[in-house]
This record gives C-alpha cells, structure tokens and sequence, in this order.
C-alpha cells in the first residue's frame, strides 16, 4: 500500500484518490511538523493576550463581536464543533469522507491555520486506522467553508459523534479510537475552526468526479464507435481533416480520433461506404466527437480550477508568512461550486446524446434493417425496449439535477454570511450525474453490442470486437428475453472497473 506524504507544499490529484479510493496511509512531513509548529506559537502569543481576534478570542459568525474571556476559550472550540456538527440526511460515501479529511489535513499541515501538529497527527491517525465518520448529506452550503461535514469529522477526533470502523461496522467512537490506539485530542484556540473552514467537501469531490468523467469518456468514445457502426452510419465524417485544422477544439478532435481509430478494419462500415443512399447520419452519429469534444473541454477547465484549489490555503483568519492573524473570504466555494454545475451540465448532455442513440436502435425504420427494439423474436420478445425507458428516466434525472446549484444562493447566520456557494449541493447532485451517464453509457453498450452481433456474418473492428467480447462475459447476446435489471447493472459494473 503507498503512503501518501503531506507537505506544506500541497498535494496532487494522485495523493487525494490514493487516500480515498485506495486507502493509502498518510504521513506528514517534519517540514510540515515545523511550520505548524512556528505558527502555533503565534496564535499562542495572541491568545495571551486581551487582544480581540476572530476565532481565537471571539465568537464565530454573526457572533464575531462577541468577547471571549480566557478561561472560556478552550470550551469555545468544543462547543463550535458540536454546534456546527448539525448534518442531517443520508450518509455521505466513504471515498468522499476521506477525500474531504486528506484535504483538511493538507490545509492544515500548511502551517498557515495555527493549529498544532498533534490535530493534524490525530487526523492522519484516524484516516490510516480506517475509521471513518459519518457525515450527511445536508449541512452545509458551501461557504465558511463545508462546515457541517467536516464538523462531523472533528467530532470524532474530539472522541465524539458518530463514526464506521475499518469493517465498515459503525460502533461507538470512543471504542473505535481505543482499538486503533489513538487518544482523542482536545482543541483549544483556533483548532475547532481550523478544522472545518475549508472547501474541502465539495473539492474532494470534484476530483472523485473529475477523474471518473475522464475515463468515462474514453469508453463513451468507444462505445459511441460501436453504435456508429451497428447503425450503419458513416466514419468519414470523424477523419482528422474535419476537426482540429476547421474547429480547434482539442476535446473534439480527440473523440474523433478515438472514434475513427476504433472503427478501423470494419467489414461492417466499409460494407455500405459506396452505394447506401444515406446522404448524411443523424446529428447523434454524426456530432457525436463535436458533443463528448465539449464535454472533454469542460473537464478540462474543471480540472485547471480543482488543481488551483488543491494549490490553495484556506482557512479564515488565517496566519500570514508574517505573523500576522487575518480574517479573509477565501472559504468562499463558488469557483468550485461553478466548475461541479459545469460538469453537471456537460455530462448530462453526453448522456442526453447517448440515449438518442439508443432510442435510434430500437425503431425499425431508423435502424437500417434490423429487428424492433433488437428483440430476438419480436412480438413473443420485447428486446431492449424497457432499457431505453430506463436510459430516458436517468437522462430526465439528470436533466433536473443539472439546474446549477451555484446560482441559489439562501442567507444565513444573522445575515453575516449573506452570499453562499452551495458548492457542496452542486457536487452532491453531480456524483447522482455521473451514475446516472454510467448506467445511461451501459445500455447503449448492450444496444451497440446486440446491433453489430445482428449484421453477422460481416465482421465488426478490432476494437469494437474486442468490447463485445468483454460484455459477452457478463451479459448475453440476442435470444429469447432475459431478467433485463443485472444485464445493465453487470454492464455499468463493467465500466466502472476502471474507475
């Protein structure tokens, strides 16, 4: 298993799903140790003091004029991160818990939020042990940061609330810290907020998103290929001349090399190259490369904002390389509140256009010959005709959860945070996107698979075969009908091995 090093430098997309998705332990660096250790001397210094500083001496939020006397300031912190832990709603996936702590920790280990190395060691420890704590599904909105869940993670390191051990097996926290060795640290000044004034939520996943977006669409390229060819549509309109050198999308003419690369060897398509009578494919075939092209560019521009953020420090006030302790608004989570409604929007339209495809296979007088919903006995079987109503209600699914979250923005705290992101709402419905273009992108696939198998004896690509030959290990070809549900679970399982 790797180990992850966190630096006062930052860390990577790599580091973050490591942690995440491959249970990498975390170590933290004696640079690190050190430059908390530097600022924690600091905010020492000024909580010693009469002097008023947010966070360390005064109340939070609206509450920020109110006073706090010395004696009080150690029970501030704990009662911040009980208050704040008020999440409610169903559990937030593993992977995105432990994305959102690997972020904190990093935040953290800067050295720029004033806390003291142990907090971050106690982190590190929780995420290494397996321990996971449970967060919900509605608490925060996306501005002084994702404050609720990561609220719900400092309970635990407090050696509170609620959490899942290594076997995934909620028990009590208390216990679970005991087996793993690790003593529950208690936060003085600044600690509590110092660990949960971050974008570190919405963030963790918009990298999860990122990264199963990307390899979605290499096989939605590939699968699109297959469509292409089953339906008896044209590769010429994907050579090389018509994209980069007339329309400089990179996105673009990257799908269509990855089509036109798949189709190559086709018995299938160069069977009707001369002679068909189709003047022009249908926009789906057609402008497949032009619509998963601005798909791929999007993510691009996400990926550029997330990579920004994974570089960024924040926390509010926060410790300057000077010394000096400032408030600041940089909790604020619109830029990655824009880019997840940005992806939300790009991959409901990539499967917006997958479904025509797979509506266009099941119509006997759009796809050129073959038999009603590519049904083995049609009349007796009803083929993939309920697959595509399915494929219709995830795209309607989609369609709603692809309304920006960004733009509704809901007061609060007195009216103090009178502007907020929901940035955490726009990646919870982009993660329900992202499932949905998965199971959307399988039932085309078993579509694709079964109308290339129905122009036998002419034999597909290389390529195409070779992804039928992998789906023919999970789900049946053409015959008599068959429990339609586990064929398009296996078939979307299938697509996410490689996430």
């Amino acid at each position: 298993m790797n180990t992850v090093i966190i630096k006062p430098s930052g860390t990577t997309f790599e580091d973050v799903l490591a942690v995440a998705r491959g249970n990498a332990k975390v170590e933290i660096s004696a640079e690190s140790i050190q430059a908390m250790t530097e600022t924690r001397n600091r905010v020492e210094e000024i909580a010693a003091h009469d002097e008023a500083v947010y966070g360390i001496s005064t109340g939070f939020g609206a509450l920020a004029s109110s006073k706090i006397d010395l004696k009080d300031r150690v029970q501030l912190q704990k009662a911040l991160i009980r208050s704040h832990a008020a999440g409610i709603g169903p559990i937030v996936e593993k992977e995105v818990v432990r994305a959102l702590m690997t972020l904190r920790l990093k935040t953290l280990a800067s050295g720029r939020t004033g806390a003291r190395p142990v907090v971050a060691e106690t982190m590190a420890a929780i995420l290494n042990s397996g321990i996971t704590p449970v967060v919900h599904e509605f608490g925060s909105l996306g501005c002084s940061g994702d404050l609720a869940p990561l609220a719900h993670c400092a309970m635990v390191m407090m050696g509170e609330g609620r959490a899942f051990g290594p076997d995934d097996v909620e028990a009590p926290v208390p216990t679970l810290l005991a087996n793993a060795g690790i003593t529950p640290v208690e936060l003085v000044e600044k600690e509590g907020l110092a660990l949960i004034n971050g974008t570190d939520g919405m963030l963790g996943m918009l990298i999860l998103a990122i990264t199963d977006l990307e390899k979605l669409l290499d096989q939605s390229d590939l699968i699109t290929a297959m469509s292409i060819e089953g339906l008896l549509g044209t590769d010429q309109v994907l050579r090389a001349e018509l994209h980069e050198p007339l329309r400089p999308h990179p996105g673009q003419a990257r799908s269509a090399q990855n089509m036109f690369t798949a189709l190559q060897g086709s018995e299938i398509v160069a069977s009707h190259r001369v002679g068909d009578g189709q003047v022009q494919d249908a926009y789906s075939l057609r402008c497949a490369p032009q619509v998963a092209g601005a798909v791929r560019d999007t993510i691009a521009y996400a990926k550029q904002v997330a990579h920004r953020e994974l570089a960024a420090t924040i926390d509010n006030p926060i410790v300057l390389e000077n010394g000096e302790v400032t408030s600041n608004g940089n909790f604020h989570g619109a830029p990655v509140g824009y880019v997840l409604d940005f992806l939300a929007i790009a991959a409901t339209d990539l499967s917006s256009i997958s479904e025509r495809r797979i509506d266009r296979m099941m119509d006997k007088h759009r796809n050129n010959g073959l038999s009603p919903f590519l049904a083995g006995d049609a009349g007796v079987d009803s083929g993939l005709m309920i697959a595509q109503y399915t494929a219709a209600g995830l795209v309607s699914d989609s369609k709603r959860l692809a309304v920006p979250a960004s733009v509704d923005s809901i007061p609060s705290s007195a009216m103090q945070e009178d502007h907020v992101s929901m940035g955490w709402h726009a990646g919870r419905k982009l993660r329900k996107v992202v499932d949905n273009l998965r199971y959307v992108l399988a039932i085309e696939l078993i579509g694709a698979a079964r109308c290339i198998e129905l122009r036998s004896p002419l034999k597909p690509a290389t390529a195409t075969a070779a992804m039928i030959t992998k789906l023919r290990k999970v789900v049946p070809g053409v015959g008599p009908d068959t429990f339609m549900a586990p064929e398009i679970q296996a078939a979307a399982e299938l697509l996410a091995e490689s996430l």
